[in-house]
């Protein structure tokens, strides 16, 4: 009898970031304003830290360093409890509003808040929004010359807020020279056509079996790992509401959101998921094997 292959371990990713820090709020809610609104982050990712737990999952937290810098005592939380701690930027800002310049000091910035309250080093950043793409191939340049190994802020597809359509769907090295690797988070193909397969409102808004059949096409069909995301307050149904904020940002922030919790537990129990570094180490060896 042939021994079954061992399931591929797929990339289990936290967003941290808080209510009111989202791009859907971004025109409505002034950062200067943020200290004055209930924080909520802490206790939602404390639920996560024990969801995970109880499936015996590790995963990468890609925080804000807003955030860290107002909750020391939950970095070292997350490190402690064998979780890769990853920077998200300092305050969300997308990154084709910044010049490379600009770029540079947010992430050095939020890199340092983090290093400061974890005690670890951090290697490892995603973009707010996935907001890296066709306009600023810079960003990359100053990720490998502050010493990032990977990246995974790319949405290889067309959407209203973010995407790079012709990005790569699997993990690519953006630089020749360098052995930064960037880790699109996941799409599938549908009826010829790419479409959001990675979690967030997706995963909140369609029915579970979409994404397990989409985790399945990547795994089985591809054989690649799929880059699962979402956010702390996804799972927080008594958030504050924004009444002011435009009809489609708040039916996309606040549907289903009573729901989340029960279909992460289904989706962190039924696939493998580990830490994004481990899967930046995998794709970079797949990398250097096909340039050999």
């Amino acid at each position: 009898m042939i021994p079954a292959h061992p399931p591929i371990t797929n990339g289990l990713s936290v967003d941290v970031e808080d209510w009111f820090q989202v791009g859907a709020f971004e025109n409505v809610i002034d950062r200067q304003d943020w200290d004055g609104l209930s924080l909520r982050v802490e206790d939602n990712v404390l639920r996560i830290l024990d969801m995970f737990a109880e499936a015996d999952v590790k995963a990468t937290f890609f925080t804000l360093g807003w955030v860290a810098r107002r909750n020391p005592a939950l970095m070292r939380r997350i490190v402690d409890a064998g979780h890769e701690l990853a920077s998200h930027g300092y305050d969300h800002a997308r990154v084709f509003n910044f010049d490379r310049k600009q770029f540079g000091a947010d992430i050095k910035l939020a890199r340092d808040i983090l290093e400061d309250t974890s005690g670890v080093k951090i290697t490892g950043y995603r973009a707010p929004s996935f907001s890296i793409d066709e306009r600023t191939p810079w960003a990359y340049l100053e990720l490998a010359e502050q010493g990032y190994a990977y990246s995974s802020s790319v949405a290889p597809l067309a959407h209203d807020h973010y995407g790079w359509s012709d990005a790569p769907r699997f993990a690519f090295k953006p630089l020749p020279w360098s052995d930064l690797v960037e880790i699109p988070v996941t799409t599938a193909i549908l009826g010829g056509k790419r479409v959001a397969a990675g979690g967030g409102g997706f995963f909140r808004v369609l029915p579970y079996a979409f994404s397990r059949w989409a985790i399945r096409q990547v795994n089985r069909t591809e054989q690649r790992p799929a880059i699962f995301y979402f956010h702390p307050w996804e799972i927080d149904p008594a958030q504050p509401r924004v009444p002011n904020a435009p009809i489609k940002s708040r039916l996309r922030h606040y549907t289903n959101l009573g729901k989340m919790a029960p279909k992460l537990r289904e989706l962190v129990q039924e696939f493998a998921w580990g830490r994004m570094d481990m899967i930046a180490l995998q794709e970079a060896g797949r990398a250097a094997a096909l340039a050999a």
